[in-house]
């Protein structure tokens, strides 16, 4: 029976993924390359900024200090989260409708500082009364694997499969898949076949389910 759910931040409860997009296109004409959104962007979901930086240099083949990249990489984006990060379209709404009735909290491969000017901005922390978890809980382990969503189950003291997560990326399907939750996707950052290995996957938060995510949960594996 799901009693909890998880909310990945970015794509689900902030829309911040038109930064990042502004951000990465930033960083890389600074190459001299262009952003290729379809190949790279699968690439960098769920990634810290100095793992972006090593797929980025691999993939466009350039060199440079990833720590140092990662910190041009953040000074490129901070401007745009001060200034247009809002709630995605629906979460307010659907929030409201289940914080009473079940446990909730934010997993998160976000930036630590960026995430903290998002929630100075949007008042995250007294929203999810500072159930927000981040990487750092777990030794900077990130999405694909399971350690974030299995962190804040543990927190909230949470069954696995009594778990759903909603996500809006394909590492985030693969870790709460991995972490043995139900997994809830929204196409608000990709098209619905990169998100196929998802339980659910609706295009708005007004197409979700909860009772029928919950029937689906219960029926034993074979």
């Amino acid at each position: 029976m799901i009693d909890t759910i998880i909310f990945d931040a970015e794509g689900i409860v902030i829309d911040t993924e038109t930064i990042w997009d502004k951000g990465q296109a930033i960083f890389l004409q600074r190459r001299g390359f262009v952003y290729d959104r379809e190949r790279i962007k699968p690439l960098l979901t769920g990634r810290t900024l100095a793992e972006g930086v090593e797929v980025m240099k691999q993939a466009y083949h350039f060199e440079g200090d990833t720590e140092a990249l990662a910190h041009e990489r953040a000074d490129i984006v901070r401007n745009l989260f001060i200034h247009e990060t809002v709630f995605i379209e629906g979460f307010l709404p659907f929030y409201e409708s289940v914080r009473s009735r079940y446990k909730t909290c934010v997993a998160t491969a976000m930036d630590q500082e960026l995430l903290k000017l998002v929630d100075r901005h949007l008042n995250l922390s007294a929203l999810f009364e500072n159930r927000i978890y981040t990487l750092d809980k777990v030794g900077y382990r990130s999405k694909p694997n399971p350690d974030i969503f299995l962190y804040a189950a543990q927190q909230l003291g949470s069954a696995p499969e009594n778990c759903v997560v909603i996500e809006d990326a394909p590492h985030g399907i693969d870790a709460a898949k991995s972490a043995g939750m139900c997994c809830i996707a929204i196409t608000t950052t990709y098209d619905p076949e990169k998100l196929r290995k998802a339980d659910v996957v609706v295009h708005a938060y007004a197409e979700i389910d909860l009772a029928a995510v919950d029937q689906y949960a219960s029926i034993p594996m074979k």
